[in-house]
């Protein structure tokens, strides 16, 4: 594997893939990787013949008050495990490199409607910095394909329709959800967890279960189905954020000829901020 910090060399390596006729597939990722992430390079391999993996700790997509300075990095074991799962090229970048004029001052991308509800709204700016730096990402690497795990489903919704929008010649693929054992979806920030709070967070997955079942056995009280989702964690100890039922396309609540349905939740239990999703058809 190979590797390199900056945007040139990045750059020149991609061109000569393609003047041999090789297709690029591109996971960019926040670092500290786990199972989940070496799962989107193995979905990589069905899109392309050249695997590019990026490592960037993104500044603007973190609020005045979470966990930038603490976001746990290990570069050393991420180089491993990128390696031994097939990458051809780390791209792991500092600040400077990605944001020259620095992070505050530079451009950016909005994606409105979409970026607003769930976490946008207890994340402002969050998804900004996201559209913003994959924008940037993109133009850098030029990917034929790009992955993203279906676990953040609402952004990849949000870098979906900034795609689309600006005309990017990317295409974006969701990769399934990788779970531990008892269900509780991984996550860089579980590592925030204590032992209880780890007992505790399968619930997450579990809630979102019985919601599925409930309205696939036919009911379509959406309003009672997220209240008894949001208080059944709230009684467990989480603080919950939101638990909604969604139409898959807009995130907004589903009308009556909604088919393709997404249940979300975020909760948080001390430092973790844990979210996931179920997604079906009626």
């Amino acid at each position: 594997m190979l590797t390199t910090t900056t945007i040139a060399e990045v750059r020149r390596l991609v061109a000569a893939w393609r003047a041999r006729g090789e297709r690029v597939v591109f996971v960019p990722t926040m670092g500290n990787l786990h199972a989940g992430h070496v799962s989107l390079l193995g979905a990589a391999k069905q899109h392309g013949e050249r695997f590019v993996a990026s490592i960037f700790v993104n500044p603007m997509q973190f609020g005045p008050n979470e966990d930038f300075n603490h976001y746990p990095r290990t570069p050393q074991r991420d180089t491993d495990m990128l390696a031994a799962a097939g990458c051809d090229l780390m791209f792991m970048p500092d600040v400077a490199e990605i944001y020259p004029h620095g992070a505050e001052l530079a451009a950016r991308i909005e994606v409105p409607g979409i970026s607003a509800v769930l976490c946008g709204e207890f994340r402002p700016g969050h998804f900004q910095g996201v559209a913003t730096v994959v924008a940037k990402l993109f133009n850098i690497v030029a990917p034929d394909v790009a992955i993203f795990g279906l676990k953040d489903f609402q952004q990849l919704a949000v870098i979906q329709r900034m795609t689309d929008d600006l005309c990017l010649p990317v295409r974006i693929v969701g990769a399934p959800t990788v779970r531990e054992a008892d269900g509780l979806a991984m996550s860089s920030r579980n590592q925030y967890l204590s032992a209880d709070e780890r007992q505790m967070a399968p619930a997450i997955y579990r809630e979102l279960k019985r919601a599925s079942e409930r309205i696939q056995a036919g009911s379509r009280d959406f309003g009672r189905i997220e209240a008894d989702g949001a208080q059944v964690l709230d009684e467990l100890g989480f603080r919950v954020d939101y638990f909604a039922v969604r139409d898959q396309l807009t995130l907004y609540a589903p009308g009556h000829d909604t088919r393709a349905l997404a249940i979300l939740t975020a909760a948080r239990l001390s430092r973790a901020r844990l979210i996931d999703n179920i997604t079906f058809e009626l």
